[in-house]
């Protein structure tokens, strides 16, 4: 298969490294810029990139301009990468079609989690309907559910919520993200709907029920089996 491209587009060097050393052991080809006008020079000359992880603040052109120019032309993911935690940069960037916002420090593995998380979303990575994870197999396309080859019969919404799990894996998500996400952004219920599908979903799983995990206060995480 072959493998997806990713622009890193960071000022500083040593965390390109960092960023490009992850993605690398993941299996994607990585190119680096420096500044927001070799960020453009290099995804215009590319033409393939699959997805952008993108700075905020850089000498020459800042991320938001990078994210400007690139969407007049281009719906390619794009994740911002900034050193503060500020509710109107976040607001911003999701203004400008930003697929995701993170804050720095971050741990790299969670920055892959949701780069393949995002690609899977957008249908960039192979075999899309198929997804598999600790025995737990799903054909999106037959609708079908096994975990370890034992059939498992799931309502669609069942279906569905364990779906984006998969496809979110080792991401913590809110309960308000998975309403907006499963049951779509005009479902105004209570977002502890979510726990009593969980629960029923958790008890048609058997053991790998476990492989959903609570996060108090926030939501549930879908970890994998490192059995």
């Amino acid at each position: 298969m072959e493998r997806l491209k990713i622009l890193v587009v960071d000022d500083e060097s040593r965390m390109r490294k960092l960023v490009k050393d992850f993605l690398a052991k993941s299996g994607y080809d990585v190119i680096e810029a420096g500044d927001g006008e070799a960020a453009l020079d290099i995804f215009f000359k590319e033409k393939d990139i699959a997805l952008i992880v993108l700075d905020v603040m850089m000498p020459k052109m800042d991320g938001w301009q990078v994210c400007r120019e690139v969407r007049a032309y281009s719906k390619v993911p794009i994740i911002m990468l900034t050193a503060r935690a500020d509710e109107q940069d976040e607001l911003q960037g999701f203004q400008l079609g930003v697929d995701e916002y993170v804050t720095k420090p971050f741990s790299p593995k969670i920055l892959v989690a949701r780069i393949e998380a995002i690609l899977r979303r957008t249908n960039q990575t192979a075999n899309e309907e198929i997804v598999s994870c600790g025995g737990i197999l799903m054909d999106k396309a037959a609708h079908q559910v096994t975990i370890d080859g034992r059939p498992v019969d799931l309502s669609f919404k069942e279906f569905e919520l364990l779906a984006y799990f998969l496809e979110n894996r080792g991401i913590a998500l809110s309960r308000e993200r998975i309403l907006n996400n499963v049951w779509n952004y005009d479902y105004f219920g209570d977002a502890r709907t979510i726990d009593t599908h969980v629960k029923k979903l958790r008890s048609k799983m058997g053991e790998k029920g476990d492989l959903i995990k609570t996060i108090w206060g926030m939501g549930y995480k879908l970890e994998e089996d490192r059995q």
